[in-house]
């Protein structure tokens, strides 16, 4: 991308960049139209990196079993996002400021001077005097700087003098002549313009077109010319010894690099918009199978867990930037949410235990314990039902989100934390691998398409250890008298509740059933194992005495 954006600077050097995964089209032709709107603004548009349109797909199944469409993520966190600083980065369906991706800090908005007043008398105003007199210095001083030097832009703390228009502000061949005639402000603004090479490279073409703030290209260039230099800034040494991938253009560093691009821009107080028309923008192809769709999510967060490990971690990074309080919290989030696997797979397990041990998963709770458990529980209710009717996500695309966060949460996440690990303390790097997302000649046949990968074992696990444990404890239940069965449907609700979630996966593991729906075949062995258990305690079949038993008793009689 970083070659793409060097490239298209020299042959053409538009303002503005649309970024298109190899998988998407447009769809609606109007979209980039849309985006010109907010770039374009006169008040707003200065300020935006980028224009983020939603992900949408085709080709996926009419239930989205493992949730492809990523709605609550789509539909209800980006929309929030909207109204802080903007959304993040998802790597595709984003209209860029090119002034963005060179790293430049946006423009400052000029304060409203302050109000002085005349109509006091002289010695009630003799502190404002002195600053009157101050902010007509300060005045003066800026119509100078305005007359005499042109328009100057930030790029990451520093100075640089910058020109709207087609022609380059200084030729790099002039930087080092004529310093008689200047002051050290202006003097120091010549000489940072040699450290444009040390952070774009050595391509005067190049570092000429980034001067230009509405594009355009440099006078006196022939297509000849731009052609061998676009071969240049494309060749594999280019970016040696540059800012590139580290403070410019996509950042290096982690398979994610779109969380890291975005979360750089907005450190320097760049904001964002998330544009949502209502024909998609924007459509691609996602991964329909169960194992391919988990290797996608390992991807996204093995990511996370290599810029928790690196430099770039919101948790400590960029305190010293512009980046809002609500916004590093948003970015946390994107690079935490591998770890919660842990607390996860423990939560998965205890049902079982706790049915195989006889004892209950939750302890005795005193009164004010219980207020507090309740609240909380009514208030993430509240919450979802709260942002369900505000986005107008339906309950099912809410449900398959839950679902398999819990199935990419015992699989993908955990893997990828342990991953992650073993590359940042032991070295062990990762094959990337591309995420397959052909589909079969038959409607949705990469669906029922079973591919082992050992990414399937923990959920499978959890399954069998679930379904053991219900079993473990109606038996019991049933050994033991109707004293046993109060205890026992707590236990039950929670085993269940995590065989629920995982039922997706189980149908994906089953692959496809051309006449037994998996449903009836899930029922059927678990109520099968509990009938024999119920039949066996019975035991009908025996003759039953209806007059004292006599059995030899021997020496305790």
């Amino acid at each position: 991308m970083n070659a793409l954006v060097r490239v298209s600077a020299v042959l053409t050097n538009a303002p503005f960049l649309l970024n298109v995964d190899c998988d998407h089209y447009i769809n609606n032709s109007k979209a980039v139209r849309e985006a010109m709107c907010f770039l374009m603004d006169p008040q707003l548009g200065k300020k935006l990196c980028y224009v983020q349109f939603p992900q949408r797909f085709d080709g996926i199944d009419r239930h989205d079993r493992y949730a492809n469409r990523n709605i609550v993520f789509f539909d209800i966190n980006m929309r929030g996002l909207d109204g802080i600083q903007g959304p993040v980065y998802v790597g595709t369906g984003c209209v860029f400021n090119r002034q963005a991706l060179y790293g430049y800090d946006p423009p400052v908005s000029e304060k409203r001077p302050k109000m002085t007043c005349d109509c006091w008398p002289s010695w009630c105003c003799c502190c404002c005097g002195g600053s009157r007199k101050k902010s007509k210095k300060k005045s003066e001083k800026g119509l100078l700087s305005s007359v005499f030097y042109p328009k100057k832009k930030k790029m990451m703390g520093k100075n640089y003098l910058r020109k709207k228009g087609s022609g380059p502000v200084f030729d790099l061949e002039e930087i080092e002549e004529g310093f008689e005639g200047y002051d050290e402000l202006e003097k120091s603004s010549l000489m940072s313009q040699k450290n444009f090479e040390k952070r774009f490279g050595q391509s005067p073409v190049f570092i000429a077109s980034t001067l230009m703030e509405d594009g355009g290209l440099p006078e006196g260039n022939n297509s000849t010319s731009l052609i061998k230099e676009a071969i240049h800034v494309i060749s594999c040494g280019y970016e040696e010894k540059t800012e590139w991938g580290k403070e410019i253009g996509w950042i290096y560093g982690s398979v994610t690099e779109d969380i890291l691009t975005g979360f750089k821009m907005h450190c320097r107080g760049w904001k964002s918009i998330y544009c949502m028309p209502k024909r998609p923008a924007f459509k691609g192809s996602a991964p329909i199978n169960l194992s391919d769709r988990l290797h996608q999510v390992l991807r996204w967060a093995l990511g996370s867990v290599e810029i928790f490990f690196s430099r770039h971690c919101p948790l400590w990074y960029g305190f010293a930037g512009k980046l809002k309080y609500l916004e590093r919290l948003a970015y946390i989030n994107t690079i935490v949410y591998p770890f919660t696997s842990i607390p996860l797979l423990a939560y998965c397990t205890i049902p079982a235990v706790c049915l195989l041990t006889g004892k209950f998963i939750i302890p005795t709770l005193t009164n004010l314990a219980s207020v507090w458990f309740l609240a909380l529980f009514l208030s993430i209710i509240a919450t979802g039902i709260l942002e369900l009717r505000w986005s107008g996500v339906s309950i099912e695309d809410w449900w398959r989100n839950e679902q398999f966060w819990v199935i990419g949460g015992v699989s993908a996440h955990l893997f990828a934390v342990f991953q992650g690990l073993l590359k940042v303390l032991a070295g062990i790097d990762t094959n990337f691998t591309v995420t397959s997302k052909a589909a079969d000649d038959a409607e949705f046949g990469e669906l029922y398409l079973f591919k082992w990968t050992t990414l399937l074992i923990p959920p499978t696990t959890l399954i069998i250890l679930n379904m053991v444990g219900v079993v473990a404890g109606v038996s019991d239940a049933i050994n033991n008298g109707y004293g046993s069965w109060g205890p026992l449907f707590g236990k039950l609700f929670f085993a269940f509740w995590v065989i629920v979630h995982l039922y997706p996966f189980l149908k994906g593991l089953m692959g496809r059933q051309n006449r037994t729906p998996t449903i009836v075949v899930l029922w059927s062995i678990l109520l099968a194992s509990i009938f024999s258990l119920v039949w066996v305690r019975i035991d009908p079949f025996l003759p039953k005495q209806t007059g004292p038993v006599l059995k030899p008793c021997g020496v305790e009689c």
